[in-house]
């Protein structure tokens, strides 16, 4: 996660230096195709802990570990490609040479994926297999946790998620101070003022649960944490996913120079966040209920 929030720093930060209006009209294509493989790599990430909240209602599942694992090897995937793309522009600049840059991104990609996928896959075949059984198994079991385990839970999750925000609410800040931000299209500055809101909401939110834990509770163990404190976390997301689609708008029309594909794109990353966060926990919570329902009505 913190990998993916330093290179979603930078691809929000170098739109907004005052060199890159020098890079080439495909570097700035490869930077805007970087900036939404990489909103997307966040959003795998962040995944699981609506997951967890939303459909599994902080019950510790062994479904819940699998569409973790899932989440995140998509995710690296994701990285590993925009890693790449941005190693490439910029190492095309510092070499003075394309040929030379492009093989060396592109090499650092390939080494990345040889070692989180390659060497995963080679080593499958001799280790692991009692733990791979084991983990298929469990798939179906719900435990309830301890209730420290469970508070404990709800409070790193949002502790996962709050570097991302607070990295984009920093982006948000300092770009407002720069020249080429004065230079924005009304319409893009009005929304990044509307993204910057959301955001610093979506921070104020994920640090509640914490607070009102060592406020109201002093730090103890309480079911009234999980109460106030799941929802809140949720809820979070839902001012985080509309503060990174407003920005991603603003970046994208800056880096390709027209609003049309930066409206497409930002719309991507705004489907993708909140089908995530949102559609695909809700509607699975609502088809298990279903399901629930008809065992009972079968049952009677």
């Amino acid at each position: 996660m913190l990998g993916a929030q330093i290179l979603l720093g930078f691809q929000f930060h170098g739109a907004f230096q005052e060199r890159f209006d020098f890079l080439s009209p495909q570097a700035k294509i490869s930077d805007a195709t970087a900036l939404v493989l990489i909103l997307i790599s966040v959003g795998l990430l962040i995944a699981p802990s609506a997951v967890h909240r939303i459909i599994d209602r902080g019950e510790s599942t062994g479904r819940t570990l699998v569409i973790t694992s899932i989440c995140a090897a998509a995710s690296l995937l994701l990285f590993a490609v925009a890693l790449g793309i941005d190693l490439t522009i910029v190492l095309m600049r510092i070499l003075q040479n394309a040929v030379l840059g492009f093989a060396s991104g592109a090499s650092l990609a390939l080494m990345g994926l040889a070692a989180w996928y390659g060497m995963g896959w080679i080593m499958k075949s001799h280790h692991g297999a009692p733990e791979r059984h084991q983990a298929a198994s469990n798939r179906g079991v719900t435990e309830t946790a301890p209730l420290h385990s469970r508070i404990e839970q709800m409070l790193t999750e949002a502790r996962v998620i709050l570097p991302g925000a607070q990295a984009l609410l920093g982006f948000q800040l300092a770009i407002v101070l720069t020249d080429t931000f004065e230079r924005l299209p009304t319409l893009s500055r009005l929304l990044h003022a509307a993204a910057l809101m959301s955001v610093a909401l979506s921070v104020v939110l994920l640090i509640t649960p914490a607070a009102l834990h060592r406020i109201v509770w002093a730090g103890e163990d309480t079911e009234a944490v999980i109460r106030i404190g799941a929802p809140i976390t949720i809820l979070a997301l839902l001012p985080l996913a509309m503060g990174m689609a407003g920005d991603s708008f603003v970046v994208l029309s800056r880096v390709l120079g027209s609003m049309v594909p930066a409206t497409i794109a930002a719309s991507l990353v705004l489907l993708c966040v909140i089908g995530l966060w949102f559609g695909w926990p809700f509607v699975e919570r609502l088809q298990r209920r279903r399901g629930l329902l008809s065992n009972e009505t079968f049952d009677s």
